[in-house]
């Protein structure tokens, strides 16, 4: 006899680069306007205020290497960002102890329906709509923090069709990782399988069906994702 009243389903996991078991998801956390150049060009001021966080489901992460275009949207843009995955957590953390808690880290995407975050802002009404719908958030292989250090410098880029649009470091980031990770941690109780989106550079931009998105992040592998 099941020990539910109907099908729970498969917790959402995500390959982990040169490993079989798979990485298992707890929450997604996001973080906004976290690069001064981006938050500009977004029309806010970048000065270092607190940070502040939005979420995605667990199951928006895919690691398909296709995006299909959202229903209900006709201004569909991309944000390249680190995602961090957590091997532990906690709640108050120091940020010595929130750099401990970082298992690895991946290429993603953070896809925003722009035309109705702009309506949900105007109305002074949560994003979701925007943020959190399927499939919202393409990654690519989890890669172990103990084979590539911490990830605190390096280049970050996107390109569609062969064309870059948006290109930053990781040292340009407002409220660096274990800083986040510390923050988010006097709010929630964070726990392993948590995957926390850093920002995006400057440069967003709407794709349409057909586009080719390739972004990558310091010595990470490469994200490439068709929009369908």
């Amino acid at each position: 006899m099941s020990d539910y009243v109907i099908d729970p389903g498969r917790r959402p996991a995500l390959p982990v680069l040169g490993r079989t078991a798979l990485y298992p998801v707890h929450r997604v956390y996001c973080i906004g306007r976290n690069y001064a150049d981006h938050a500009v060009e977004m029309g806010h001021d970048p000065d270092r205020e607190p940070p502040f966080f939005f979420l995605k489901n667990p199951d928006n992460l895919d690691p398909s290497g296709t995006f299909p275009y959202p229903p209900e949207s006709q201004d569909v843009h991309h944000e390249v960002e680190l995602a961090v995955a957590l091997g532990t957590g906690g709640t108050s953390l120091a940020i010595a102890e929130a750099a401990a808690c970082v298992y690895g880290y991946a290429v993603s995407l953070d896809m925003t329906r722009r035309d109705l975050q702009a309506e949900a802002k105007k109305l002074a009404r949560p994003w979701e709509i925007a943020k959190a719908f399927e499939r919202s958030a393409p990654i690519g292989p989890i890669v172990p923090a103990a084979e590539v250090g911490a990830l605190d410098h390096g280049p970050v880029t996107l390109a569609v069709n062969g064309v870059v649009r948006q290109a930053g470091d990781l040292d340009q980031m407002i409220w660096k990782v274990p800083e986040m990770i510390a923050h988010l941690s006097r709010f929630f109780t964070l726990a392993p399988g948590d995957v926390i989106l850093t920002g995006t550079p400057a440069g967003v931009g709407a794709v349409v069906p057909g586009d080719v998105m390739e972004a990558r992040i310091a010595a990470l592998p490469p994200l490439v994702v068709t929009v369908a």
